[in-house]
């Protein structure tokens, strides 16, 4: 396996960050992802202080049907809403430069956080979800109990939008949900993943990859291209 995969794959474990960079040909971001299971304050203070992108919360597919979260995308064209809210008709998302269809989820806050903001609240959201999947999982709790169970900790909307995994993963998207869920498996881990893109600090753009790799190699963070994440699921 790939140097560069293996020290991504220790660092995860140990709940540390990875720099993943998904392809010139899609987004051209470079994330700095988290495991979600191991979220502190200091995580998400990181998240907001180096990178300037969204925060977000990516999850595995099988995530997503445990808890039954539906893509934005299909409930914001659903009839019945479109019918009730007919601004949903002029706001239908049909021009994505870089992919089909987008994968925003719900966003979420846990119920013990106060406005869900703060590095503290953030953190308790984005931690407790992670571990309650792998609890709910391990013990093959699924259907309606797990959403009884994800209602009984979180409430929507909040403050950690979440992005599902697409089916099929990166044999069907190489985007930065899949490539984050990706990785997460690779360490042994539950998929989810928290993440932010790295944006120029004095630009307007994203964080080149060339000054992203600088910046990772300065910290000892170790950087991934999607491409080599992709070779070492497939290997």
């Amino acid at each position: 396996m790939d140097e560069q995969v293996e020290a991504a794959i220790r660092a995860f474990q140990k709940g540390l960050p990875v720099c993943l960079f998904d392809s010139e040909k899609r987004e051209g971001e470079t994330d700095l992802l988290f495991p979600a299971q191991f979220a502190s304050p200091a995580t998400m203070r990181q998240l907001r202080m180096d990178c300037g992108g969204l925060l977000f919360l990516a999850i595995g597919h099988e995530i997503g049907e445990l808890f039954s979260l539906p893509f934005l995308q299909d409930l914001h064209t659903q009839r019945s809403l479109t019918e009730q809210f007919p601004v949903l008709n002029h706001l239908v998302t049909n021009d994505l430069r870089y992919d089909a269809r987008s994968a925003f989820t719900l966003s979420l806050n846990h119920r013990e956080t106060y406005t869900g903001i703060t590095d503290h609240d953030r953190a308790l959201t984005t931690q407790r979800f992670a571990l309650l999947a792998g609890e709910l999982t391990e013990a093959g709790i699924s259907g309606k109990s797990a959403q009884e169970a994800l209602g009984k900790e979180f409430r929507t909307p909040g403050h950690i939008p979440v992005c599902r995994e697409t089916e099929g993963g990166l044999s069907i998207r190489q985007g930065h949900t899949e490539l984050a869920v990706g990785l997460s498996r690779l360490a042994g881990m539950t998929p989810v993943v928290i993440g932010a893109e790295m944006l120029q600090s004095d630009g307007d753009y994203a964080l080149s990859v060339d000054d992203a790799r600088a910046w990772a190699k300065q910290r000892d963070i170790p950087f991934l291209e999607g491409a080599q994440l992709i070779e070492a699921l497939h290997s």
